[in-house]
């Protein structure tokens, strides 16, 4: 049986799972005129969160406005690491925290937590306080928290920028055309804005608190140091099948 119009076009504008984006997009068009509105999106190479208008992440429909990240699959390690040092009722920051995923899924499967989120870009706290309502604020990194929140952190997860400035050129089109730079680019050797978080960490969290982010596996032992600098012990986790690649940093206990 040949393939449908719109699986053929998907393919043709290079989606690999046509199939799948093609039931998605037909599940959220109310109607023939916005399906083919929604297939001209795609095939126009907007990113297939945006089309649709949310992103699913460890088990949750996380709403994602154009010009904001779009959480990634393998940021779930991420998640799972920072849920195995988050103590009962802990408080928890999502920084860099785009549309909320992050501070989303803690505060869906640990819901004895308190969590904040912030994020420097106005659209992404926007979006993020959909996801996660009340405790979003807009700011750069730390500087963003409520003053009382200081040394009382016990879980910081972070999915920085840590895509070198050179590389933003050869990413997918997807993401260098129309997710924000702010949210990719972590400078000359992808660590610049881990560093800062890093050397921020150690004052906010509590006594044997975590400080989590994302990294790639060739900037481990970058990010390592970057930690250790900062007075945090470190340690890397690395998850093969998602390809993901997580910096842990502990404060003195």
């Amino acid at each position: 049986m040949p393939p449908s119009p719109i699986v053929s076009s998907l393919r043709s504008a290079g989606c690999v799972f046509a199939e799948d984006e093609a039931a998605l997009l037909q599940d959220a068009a109310t109607g023939p005129a916005e399906l083919e509105r929604l297939v001209a999106r795609r095939v126009g190479g907007e990113p297939l969160e945006y089309v649709l208008g949310w992103a699913a992440f460890r088990g949750l429909r996380v709403a994602v406005d154009p010009g904001v990240f779009v959480p990634r699959q393998r940021t779930g390690f991420l998640v799972e690491q920072a849920l195995e040092v988050l103590p009962a009722g802990g408080v928890v920051v999502d920084l860099c925290c785009g549309s909320g995923a992050l501070g989303a899924a803690v505060a869906a499967e640990r819901p004895d937590a308190t969590v904040h989120a912030a994020d420097l870009d106005p659209a992404a706290v926007r979006c993020a306080r959909r996801n996660l309502p009340g405790r979003v604020h807009e700011g750069d990194l730390f500087a963003a928290l409520p003053p009382g929140l200081r040394g009382t952190v016990d879980v910081v997860v972070a999915n920085v920028p840590y895509v070198p400035s050179e590389a933003i050129a050869s990413m997918p089109p997807e993401a260098r055309d129309h997710e924000p730079g702010i949210a990719l680019d972590g400078g000359a050797d992808g660590l610049d804005t881990l560093r800062a978080l890093a050397g921020e960490a150690p004052s906010w969290l509590a006594r044997g608190g975590h400080v989590l982010s994302e990294t790639s596996e060739r900037q481990a032992v970058g990010a390592a140091a970057a930690f250790a600098g900062a007075g945090l012990v470190p340690r890397v986790e690395r998850c093969e099948d998602l390809g993901a690649t997580v910096i842990i940093g502990r404060s003195a206990p």
